[in-house]
């Protein structure tokens, strides 16, 4: 699936959900370093663990961050199922 950000540096992020665990994360754009360890992170999870674990968190003023449009991403996956 391919999700277009909002609000942060990245542009999209593009993932799988293989028998309900998040696969192929890959940020379009964005802090190479930073989005590399969030996809290494969250690789094999549970959909809902990463939704939790991610959901919220902040970049600065942004009121968003990539790992928490990861979760809106995963959020927008399960409701368009």
């Amino acid at each position: 699936m391919q999700y277009s950000t909002h609000g942060v540096c990245s542009r999209a992020i593009n993932f799988d959900v293989t028998d309900g665990k998040v696969t192929n994360v890959r940020f379009v754009g964005g802090c190479n370093g930073n989005t590399q360890g969030v996809a290494a992170l969250v690789e094999g999870m549970e959909i809902h663990e990463a939704i939790r674990r991610l959901k919220g968190i902040q970049c600065g003023s942004k009121g968003t961050s990539c790992p928490d449009q990861l979760a809106l991403a995963l959020e927008n996956y399960l409701a368009s199922r």
